[in-house]
């Protein structure tokens, strides 16, 4: 059995109930983070996993929304683990840097920790490995396959799909529709993808905003890559702007002209749960 939480629906505007973007990923007893959004900790905590339980984090790219509490799952898990466990962290080129830079703001922290704690005699315990399109790994029984993605200027970008015991799940980040996330979604049993919605977006004043649309997907090329790729299940996250629950319909329904299969929008902690061969 797999299960897909969404621990952070929300973007990079601060949201009292929606934590930034990350999804968390039970396949069996291996838990996988994808993404490390703001306030995830406690999210993954809501969704009953933990730092210490993590056999791995993907990381999709760079942009800060999307990493900016990674530094509270490594030093969680270091914490959690007594330092013997080493965390793996799996992401694009440029991934390395970013842990080591934030290993070393956390210096302090870390001194501070291993005077005071007699358990606790060397820093985090963290293997990063810089990933290419294409690659394709395996953490405990899950296979993970990666591809390209586009969110220009951003660069680079993959996505990912996980298959355990038959199941499917692509999770592919910030992107706009692109043959990576056709690659990575082909016949998956779950889509997770971030959106915006093109209509609404059009009318908010400033440059900035209207930047944002040329590199996400709208519900609607959401909606299309699911149809065109025949996955089962759409998950929208990373929502722009963020519905409230009597606006889901009207997100939903925008999916659904498009692709007949279901469709799941919701809340943090929203789960999706696939079956074995299902």
């Amino acid at each position: 059995m797999m299960d897909i939480v969404l621990t952070g629906t929300g973007s990079p505007l601060p949201d009292p109930d929606r934590a930034g973007p990350s999804t968390l990923v039970k396949a069996g007893d291996t838990h996988i983070l994808v993404d490390a959004g703001r306030g995830v900790v406690m999210r993954m905590a809501g969704a009953g996993s933990d730092p210490a339980l993590l056999a791995g984090v993907l990381i999709t790219h760079l942009h800060s929304d999307h990493i900016c509490a990674l530094n509270d799952v490594i030093t969680t898990h270091w914490i959690r683990t007594r330092e013997n466990t080493t965390l793996q962290i799996y992401g694009p080129v440029g991934t390395a840097r970013f842990v080591e830079r934030q290993l070393h703001a956390l210096e302090d922290d870390i001194g501070y920790r291993v005077e005071h704690h007699d358990p606790l005699v060397k820093g985090p315990q963290v293997e990063v490995t810089e990933l290419e399109p294409g690659d394709v790994f395996s953490i405990g029984d899950v296979n993970i396959t990666t591809a390209a993605t586009m969110h220009a200027p951003v660069r680079p970008t993959i996505g990912f799909r996980l298959e355990h015991e038959g199941a499917a799940a692509a999770l592919v980040g910030d992107t706009t529709p692109c043959d990576g996330v056709d690659q990575l979604a082909a016949g998956a049993d779950v889509y997770v993808q971030t959106v915006l919605r093109r209509d609404i977006v059009e009318l908010l004043p400033g440059e900035m905003a209207q930047d944002i649309l040329e590199y996400h997907s709208g519900v609607v090329e959401a909606a299309q890559t699911a149809a065109r790729v025949g996955a089962k299940r759409l998950a929208l996250t990373h929502m722009v702007p963020a519905p409230t629950p009597d606006q889901y319909p009207e997100w939903i329904a925008r999916a659904t002209a498009h692709f007949d299969g279901e469709v799941v929008i919701g809340d943090d902690l929203t789960t999706i749960t696939v079956e074995p061969n299902t």
